[in-house]
């Protein structure tokens, strides 16, 4: 890891299922990286200014509730019209495997779904978070 990553982990809308969300935030401590939980019930306007208070590099979504195709672009929107079209964006969640391009499309650089091996999903973010900064600083 070039650095410890900031990264925040959020439940938006109106989905109470947060299990996925803590296992994920905590793996993510556990493999050093510096992890912001929002807790529930977030909105994208809550979960994008939590994210520009807290200057971090990634956020993470967790829907179950079938809404990743409002909420997630809707993320990306609000944080690039807030300046930090930057910000990796990746999520997790019940998505069908036919809303996946759409959700590349509108900008979330991967989706894990359910059973996806922890080394897989701290890895992947290790690894483009580092490939970013090497682009932006190199």
């Amino acid at each position: 890891m070039n650095r410890r990553y900031r990264v925040v982990i959020a439940k938006p809308g109106l989905d109470g299922h947060d299990r996925g969300a803590k296992v994920i935030a905590r793996a993510l401590r556990d493999a050093g990286f510096e992890v912001i939980y929002t807790g529930l019930f977030q909105t994208p306007e809550q979960i994008a200014e939590t994210t520009l208070q807290e200057d971090a590099d990634a956020v993470g979504l967790s829907v179950l509730s079938g809404a990743h195709l409002t909420l997630f672009p809707k993320v990306v929107e609000l944080l690039a019209e807030r300046g930090r079209p930057d910000v990796l964006i990746f999520g997790g969640g019940i998505v069908p495997p036919d809303d996946l391009e759409t959700l590349s499309a509108a900008g979330v650089a991967r989706i894990f779904t359910p059973g996806a091996p922890l080394a897989e999903v701290t890895g992947w973010l290790e690894s483009a978070l580092d490939e970013r900064e090497s682009s932006v600083t190199g």
